[in-house]
């Protein structure tokens, strides 16, 4: 690392994601962007033009492995992430990778264990690992307010698919590496396992026309039931998460918003009272990751706990419908 502490990083993949954190990196106070990478001319283009003092190569080695490079941030396709995260890690590069950790399990494993071997700082970009609503939510539920956690309650629904953000982007539409299960459903996965511990798929039903278009799926927590369902149909974009306990329960709608019920009905929860939490301040973790202080980041294990809980989805559906 040089003389500034600043953290020299490369940028692979310009799509949605990784405009945004190239905006949100352009003048960060803890990091550089050295060099930013995509083999699309026109994905190179649009973020030229918002970045024209930038360095840009249609190269992701260039990015991932070049000289003066600390780290990385991958916003590749998921089947791109562990080929370009395992060769970033083993040549020393920290790695900030954006969710699904992989879309094959066995390159999941193979990430986790290149990132216990290389030492280096590796984390994923979960949004929920730092949102206001969800902070709050984990301290509660961790100082035993919410009582005894009887059940978790996960539920999204969307009016197509992919959000029209995403259009540009082939594969979120797809199967084999997008849907709203890797896309949105980890989120509230990744909370879920960090708040109760490791998940198991008990059942699972996921009906499919390209990508999801139903799903319905039974998880345990230890004792805890969870339960999943999302459905792309006509109805409004929504996004739930709940926690019921027997003292206090706690539900965040469309991300940010919080709400505790008790046994006279749901109250509104201010969460403006500290850092809201997005791409900038995800940026200061990992950069507090990579100079080795603790950081609320999910590292690979986290996001590999995570991928076999939605790929497991997959996969017992299809063996159903053998």
């Amino acid at each position: 690392m040089h003389t500034d502490q600043r953290i020299r990083l490369g940028v692979v993949g310009l799509g949605a994601m990784g405009r945004a954190m190239l905006d949100a990196a352009a003048d960060h106070p803890d990091v550089e962007v050295v060099l930013a990478a995509d083999p699309s001319p026109a994905a190179m283009e649009r973020s030229r033009a918002a970045h024209p003092h930038l360095a840009f190569t249609a190269s992701p080695d260039r990015a991932l492995t070049g000289d003066g490079v600390d780290a990385v941030y991958i916003a590749s396709p998921p089947a791109t992430h562990a080929r370009h995260a395992i060769g970033a890690m083993k040549a020393g590069r920290a790695v900030f990778c954006e969710k699904p950790l992989a879309v094959d399990l066995g390159e999941g494993a193979e990430m986790v264990a290149a990132a216990e071997a290389s030492g280096v700082a590796n984390a994923l970009n979960f949004v929920l690992s730092d949102r206001r609503a969800a902070v709050k939510v984990l301290a509660a539920v961790r100082a035993g307010e919410a009582g005894e956690v009887l059940g978790v309650e996960m539920r999204f629904a969307f009016p197509e698919w992919p959000r029209a953000f995403q259009r540009d982007a082939a594969w979120v539409a797809g199967p084999a590496q997008g849907g709203f299960l890797r896309e949105v459903a980890s989120h509230f996965v990744f909370l879920t396992d960090r708040l109760l511990g490791p998940l198991d798929v008990a059942d699972a039903a996921v009906d499919y026309s390209g990508a999801e278009r139903f799903a319905a799926a039974t998880l345990r927590a230890g004792d805890v039931p969870v339960r999943l369902s999302g459905q792309v149909a006509a109805v409004p974009e929504s996004y739930e998460w709940t926690l019921y306990g027997s003292r206090r329960s706690y539900r965040i709608t469309g991300w940010s918003r919080l709400e505790t019920a008790g046994a006279h009905g749901w109250t509104p929860v201010p969460v403006d009272d500290g850092p809201h939490g997005d791409e900038r301040a995800r940026l200061a973790e990992f950069a507090r990751a990579v100079r080795g202080e603790t950081t609320t980041l999910a590292d690979f294990a986290a996001g590999l706990r995570v991928q076999r809980v939605i790929e497991t989805l997959h996969l017992r559906n299809r063996e159903q419908h053998r």
